[in-house]
């Protein structure tokens, strides 16, 4: 069997130092499942494609009490990045 050594994930999208002081705060605050929507959002991902909806809702309400409904998609994530740079 072969196997391939390099990765094939495309990082286009990096953490922000602001997005990375957020989920470490989460995590020191022993909140490890909204850390986990945190870096989802940072990498672009769509929490709710990983999380049950009544869940995500749930997470967010206790962790965020202004919350969007409206989760960006990657190439917005990606167009908000690059109109900041």
């Amino acid at each position: 069997m072969n196997y391939s050594t390099s990765s094939t994930s495309n990082f286009e999208i990096p953490i922000t130092p602001e997005e990375l002081n957020h989920i470490l705060t989460a995590i020191s605050n022993g909140r490890y499942s909204w850390a986990c929507v945190l870096i989802l959002r940072s990498m672009g991902y769509n929490p709710l494609h990983y999380i049950p909806q009544r869940t995500y809702s749930r997470i967010a309400k206790e962790n965020n009490p202004v919350v969007s409904t409206a989760i960006p998609t990657p190439q917005e994530a990606l167009e908000t990045i690059n109109s900041h740079s």
